[in-house]
């Protein structure tokens, strides 16, 4: 476990587990990069390294009261693969993670970057495809009982709410934890960067090998709204989709997915 100081001294954290070919995991909201401990395992023991950071507001970071936008985020993400001397990455993005890496793709270009993953993705754009009033809502819950809140969203987050689900309170707990993390200001900020910044342009730009993959039965990013419209921007973008999967990575889900990571990177 390291920190890596920003041009702008925002502390990072991030793990550095392996050797071999740079997996880089970008977490999504209001989570840390302990949501991917078991990615990152699982590539650090199949031959590659695996690195995964809390972005700023978020985890063990810096909770910086300015910053708190897609283009910094994605500059972030840029100084620590440029200060790890990281070459022929592998990306890989889930939800507003997803952003952070078209976004990064988009202002950085792809000299260092030879695969991209983006998994339940925010791109390209979500409002208008979901109204705003739902991010409103998240805003509202976030800025008055955010320790409730997130309990809450826990349940559509892994599709527990789902009939004959069979539910984790381990699973909700973790993710109850991971939230409470980041801070009150940084997490409400960015909502707007997820739920309105607009990666049409960032998409177009990335020619490189592409795995799309998304649940159909995410409450949180719906596929119609993101994966399908993303799928059609990218040259060179493979599109999976799990049926009946949520937007949280549990279970077969899990299983799936890990199995999908692991063909995509030796491809």
């Amino acid at each position: 476990m390291s920190v890596f100081t920003t041009t702008d001294g925002t502390d990072l954290f991030y793990k550095d587990l392996g050797s071999g070919q740079p997996v880089v995991f970008s977490h999504g909201w209001p989570l840390n990069a302990d949501a991917w401990d078991r990615q990152t395992r699982l590539v650090a023991n199949n031959g590659y390294r695996a690195i995964a950071h809390d972005r700023r507001g978020h985890g063990r970071s810096t909770q910086t009261w300015h910053g708190n936008d897609m283009n910094t985020y994605a500059d972030d993400l840029a100084q620590l693969i440029e200060s790890l001397d990281l070459r022929d990455a592998v990306l890989v993005g889930h939800s507003t993670g997803g952003g952070e890496v078209a976004r990064y793709l988009g202002r950085h270009g792809t000299d260092r970057v030879a695969k991209v993953l983006l998994l339940g993705a925010v791109p390209p754009q979500m409002v208008p495809g979901v109204p705003i009033e739902v991010f409103d809502g998240i805003r509202a819950g976030v800025e008055n009982d955010r320790s409730q809140f997130y309990w809450d969203l826990s349940a559509p987050f892994y599709g527990f709410n789902r009939p004959g689900a069979v539910e984790s309170e381990g699973v909700r707990r973790a993710f109850w934890l991971w939230s409470l993390q980041a801070g009150l200001h940084q997490a409400y900020e960015c909502v707007k960067q997820f739920s309105e910044t607009d990666f049409t342009e960032d998409l177009k730009t990335i020619t490189i090998p592409t795995l799309i993959a998304h649940g159909d039965d995410d409450q949180i990013v719906p596929i119609t709204v993101s994966a399908h419209r993303t799928a059609a921007l990218i040259p060179n973008a493979t599109l999976k989709v799990y049926p009946g999967a949520p937007h949280g990575l549990y279970g077969a889900h899990e299983q799936e997915f890990n199995a999908d990571l692991l063909a995509f990177l030796k491809s």
